[in-house]
């Protein structure tokens, strides 16, 4: 027989509570990592040269030292360096910079993928190329990279499991601490697991309907 009394007044508190903090994760890590990841792919493809190879650098960082590396860089290693993070701020900040690399590949294959004449045409017609990007080039690619912007998302829920590494307590963090105080590890780790696919089975369905509410007519099927 499960332990009710477990349930109610120790594990599903203390869940509910990461939940809300894991939230507070995702929500504006992927905003602002998809609004970076807009702005670093448009550099990427039409920046001057050394903008080019910076955000190609920036990317190519990113992407290539895992997580965990960047949030303990973030909360341990920058105080060395006078710059202080709460747990929190290190936590959100890893989430927004990681997600808005790979955010960038995924717009940048958008752009690669509207023709170039567009832009040749919107020069004709007297815009200046900042604003054919901004008017005609960004908004065609943000809808067309929807998709894998929004499998990125799935993952960023998941990465946020790595908070509780900078004391952030979130959902994985709080399940943790349930498990280590009373070494009911199965119980409490299946709860997490049921959280987070739930977490994603939400989120993939919001994405789905978002895809198709900015789908582009003939760019795949709707």
């Amino acid at each position: 027989m499960p332990d009710i009394a477990f349930w109610n007044e120790t594990l599903l508190p203390a869940l509910n509570r990461g939940l809300l903090v894991s939230l507070a994760l995702i929500i504006p890590a992927g905003t602002l990592g998809f609004l970076g990841g807009v702005a670093l792919g448009c550099v990427r493809v039409f920046g001057p040269p050394l903008l080019r190879r910076l955000g190609d650098g920036y990317t190519a960082l990113l992407r290539g030292v895992p997580l965990a590396v960047q949030l303990m860089m973030i909360y341990y290693a920058l105080p060395k360096l006078g710059i202080y993070f709460e747990p929190y701020g290190a936590a959100l900040t890893g989430f927004i910079l990681c997600t808005a690399a790979y955010q960038s590949e995924y717009v940048r294959g958008a752009i690669l993928s509207i023709r170039h004449g567009q832009v040749q045409a919107a020069l004709a017609l007297g815009f200046s190329l900042r604003e054919a990007v901004f008017w005609i080039i960004v908004p065609q690619a943000a809808r067309c990279a929807l998709p894998g912007c929004g499998n990125e998302i799935i993952y960023l829920i998941k990465y946020s499991s790595l908070a509780y590494l900078v004391t952030c307590m979130e959902l994985m963090g709080e399940g943790k601490v349930v498990a280590s105080n009373t070494f009911r590890f199965t119980e409490v780790f299946l709860a997490v697991g049921v959280y987070y696919l739930a977490l994603v089975t939400i989120a993939g369905f919001l994405l789905r309907r978002l895809e198709k509410r900015f789908h582009i007519p003939g760019f795949g099927p709707r």
